[in-house]
């Protein structure tokens, strides 16, 4: 039987490696579990003893083969993977994290959450985990190969779970991250569905008083009265309106399509990023929503084992906002320079002082990730301050835009009454 050379993780998160005697590499994993132990990497020694002898050129061919020619099999195996909700993976990583707190190796605790598993998506995702892990691949490296819904930022947390040993507690860290942007998420539909239902009532409502009612009060009264400008205009839109209905709605397709393309260009969404930061009360809102989950994620990033670099690339995937995205790539940079993390967070003006405020503290003090863990809960209660002004403020606007809407077809109405009243008298 072949030896195979291993580095395991005890349950304790000792780092252990020595070279064991199985018939296959699913053998010498299943031997691991037995002590107790959950294979990080396992090498067969032939293996490692073939491959010095390959130069470079050969390693390269090899390696684009495999690239450039996957098979249909494994290619129709990705496009048809299935995902689930962000809601649905919070719960399967709480699970796998309490069930790896209550003791239990890494394989066992995949399968157990993969028996009490239901619907169609997460039994094909705990068996991909498990066939790939049995096969002596890291947890990360099964969950990144599988695709969505296992996000970068999934992906790093449990990288950082399996470098640092503290498998159960990264778990919780990341099953507390999702929650909370699910939370979030929901706070944030819920502030804008109410606003959303307004102007649609309002779209609607002008509609039919443009098209329906004014033109049957004004038609019976255009050769007996001067007709005011406003009811002059209302005619108009409404004349525009019946004969070329169906080219405005292809043209306002058409311009959706355009605005999209637009928006897609990197240099006009940046734009566009930037100009919807700085209205006043949903650049506000969307700012300290951005800031509460990086502060949240970075934190969680670092006090996990990640480097700082790493987090804030993770991190920056989540932000949604090209400009604050921008703004980090040049903090990326600048770090790596060996600047401090809060000075080019300062210099980008994007970013609220108290976050720089904790950042500087944290790097002096060493404490970085648990000030940010302290900030991210100030954040979030910042979070619903703006969300509560936004859900304040914005239906008030929406009445003021109705009622001069209201007002104008009231006046385009009324001013031809008025002016036959006159004629009469």
């Amino acid at each position: 039987m072949p030896n195979f050379q291993f580095q395991s993780l005890t349950t304790s998160g000792e780092s252990r490696s020595g070279v064991l005697t199985a018939s296959d590499r699913a053998d010498a994993v299943r031997l691991l579990m037995r002590r107790g132990e959950t294979a990080v990497q396992l090498l067969r020694e032939g293996e490692q003893a073939k491959s010095p002898k390959r130069n470079r050129a050969t390693q390269f061919r090899a390696s684009k083969s495999s690239i450039q020619k996957p098979s249909p099999a494994i290619t129709l195996r990705r496009t048809k993977r299935p995902t689930v909700r962000r809601t649905e993976m919070a719960n399967l990583i709480r699970e796998l994290a309490t069930a790896i707190e209550a003791g239990l190796p890494l394989m066992q605790s995949l399968r157990i959450v993969r028996k009490q598993a239901s619907g169609n998506a997460m039994p094909v995702i705990l068996d991909h985990l498990i066939e790939r892990v049995e096969a002596g691949d890291p947890l990360h490296t099964a969950a990144r190969d599988y695709g969505p819904p296992f996000d970068d930022m999934i992906v790093g947390m449990l990288r950082a779970a399996d470098a640092s040993g503290r498998m159960s507690e990264v778990l919780h860290q990341l099953a507390d991250l999702l929650e909370r942007s699910v939370e979030l998420r929901r706070e944030v539909m819920g502030a804008t569905i109410y606003p959303m239902i307004v102007a649609v009532l309002i779209a609607i409502s002008a509609t039919i008083l443009v098209t329906v009612l004014v033109p049957r009060l004004i038609e019976p009264l255009k050769d007996q009265i001067r007709i005011p400008w406003p009811t002059q205009v209302l005619l108009n839109v409404a004349s525009f309106l019946s004969a070329f209905w169906l080219p405005s709605l292809i043209g306002i397709g058409a311009l959706w399509f355009a605005w999209r393309w637009w928006v897609n260009i990197p240099v006009n969404r940046f734009r566009f990023d930037l100009a919807l930061l700085r209205t006043p009360v949903l650049g506000r809102l969307l700012r300290d929503v951005a800031v509460a989950r990086f502060t949240r994620t970075l934190g969680t990033l670092s006090s996990s084992g990640l480097s700082i670099l790493e987090s804030l690339k993770i991190t920056n995937a989540t932000l949604g906002n090209t400009a604050l995205m921008q703004a980090i790539e040049d903090v990326q940079d600048k770090v790596t320079a060996g600047k401090s993390l809060a000075e080019p967070l300062e210099q980008s003006g994007l970013f609220p002082p108290l976050l720089i405020q904790v950042i500087n503290l944290g790097e002096r003090s060493g404490k970085l990730d648990q000030m940010l863990m302290h900030a991210a809960t100030a954040f979030d209660r910042q979070v619903n301050v703006s969300i509560q002004l936004f859900t304040k403020m914005l239906p008030p606007l929406l009445l003021i835009v109705m009622a001069l809407l209201g007002g104008f077809v009231l006046a385009a109405i009324i001013l031809p009454l008025l002016e036959l009243q006159s004629m009469v008298g």
